[in-house]
């Protein structure tokens, strides 16, 4: 009974503590010495908004499902009638556990816009052409979700694909869902490069960072910076254009290297390389917090290349794998369309369950 499920998702949101905490950031926004920084300032009203969308989103479907319940009540000898609201009974439950994936979705950055960057490793030409198909992925599922895109960075491969790519994802809770996205991804095909037509492992690497205007956690001082330029160049080595346009940014603290050369101007490379660095620094944060709550509970977690989260088998048979849900789909052309969804939930839904163990 579709009802069952209702009553379970209404424990786990939690309405009373969550209009306490909207109650609690509205005092915080009426303030007035709220804005002497501004930086903390936008947080709490980007919490405060982002609340009271959720509760009111909630109390909508909260009043739709009533009133469901009410009808099946009024319609018990009209099987034709229970049959239909039965049915959007279950598409609202549907909703309500898109709703509570969000939950798990309660960190920082979470609600915030993503850059996504997928770099091609070893397998030459086809690991390239994999990079590529990667990024076409992304951009398609995002353009399903009704999230705005750009291509911010781009390197194009010696044959064919791409050596890396960098796309701006936004959207609300765009970095929140695809951070389950970082990591190797292995695709296995007959390759089209091989003149045998032999079957072939190809690998990438997906990172997700979230933008970040402004955060507390990092500082960027101009003398811990080495600005390079240098002329951009396209497939081929053919110039896009002709003068020192396109930058690299080393943080030398770091040693973290950032680059960008899409943009027209060096002014507008710069400061898109610096929303890579600030977004760098900030996952760096980020992930130095995770390992070290991994150690204190005995855990280990892989980073970089030795993350495999997900294999992707075209040939002898299709397959998609997700190695830490163990979620397996046959359809993998659906995937490679951008049909990600079902894959994120069940990561998501993991993160779920755990949390509500600990």
């Amino acid at each position: 009974m579709w009802s069952n499920g209702w009553t379970r998702s209404e424990r786990v949101f939690d309405l009373p503590t969550k209009r306490q905490d909207l109650r609690e950031l509205e005092e915080q926004t009426s303030d007035p010495d709220l804005w002497n920084d501004p930086a903390h300032a936008q947080r709490v009203m980007r919490q405060f908004s982002d609340l009271r969308d959720q509760i009111a989103k909630w109390e909508q479907l909260r009043q739709q499902a009533a009133d469901v319940q009410d009808l099946l009540e009024l319609t018990e000898a009209d099987d034709d009638m229970q049959a239909d609201l039965q049915a959007e009974g279950e598409a609202l439950l549907r909703e309500v556990d898109r709703m509570e994936l969000q939950l798990v979705l309660s960190d920082p950055y979470d609600s915030h816009d993503a850059l996504l960057s997928v770099h091609a490793g070893t397998g030459g030409v086809d690991a390239q052409d994999w990079a590529e198909m990667l990024v076409r992925m992304y951009l398609r599922w995002a353009s399903n979700q009704g999230f705005d895109t750009r291509v911010l960075d781009r390197t194009e491969g010696d044959e064919a694909g791409i050596k890396s790519a960098t796309i701006e994802i936004r959207g609300q809770y765009a970095f929140g869902y695809l951070k389950s996205e970082a990591g190797t991804h292995r695709l296995v095909r007959l390759s089209p490069f091989d003149a045998a037509h032999r079957r072939h492992t190809s690998f990438a690497l997906v990172e997700v960072l979230p933008e970040v205007d402004d955060a507390p956690e990092v500082e960027i001082r101009d003398e811990d910076l080495r600005v390079d330029t240098y002329r951009a160049s396209g497939a081929g080595g053919q110039h896009v254009n002709k003068t020192d346009s396109a930058v690299r940014i080393t943080h030398l603290p770091t040693g973290i290297v950032v680059t960008c050369q899409n943009e027209r101007s060096q002014l507008q490379n710069r400061e898109t390389a610096l929303k890579f660095l600030r977004a760098k620094l900030i996952e760096r944060e980020l992930r130095a917090r995770e390992e070290e709550q991994a150690r204190i509970k005995g855990e280990h977690i892989a980073s970089g290349w030795g993350n495999r989260i997900r294999s992707y088998v075209l040939q002898p048979y299709t397959m998609v794998t997700d190695h830490r849900t163990e979620y397996s789909t046959s359809n993998a052309q659906a995937v490679l369309e951008g049909g990600l969804n079902e894959l994120i939930d069940a990561y998501l839904h993991q993160k779920l369950g755990e949390d509500n163990d600990a």
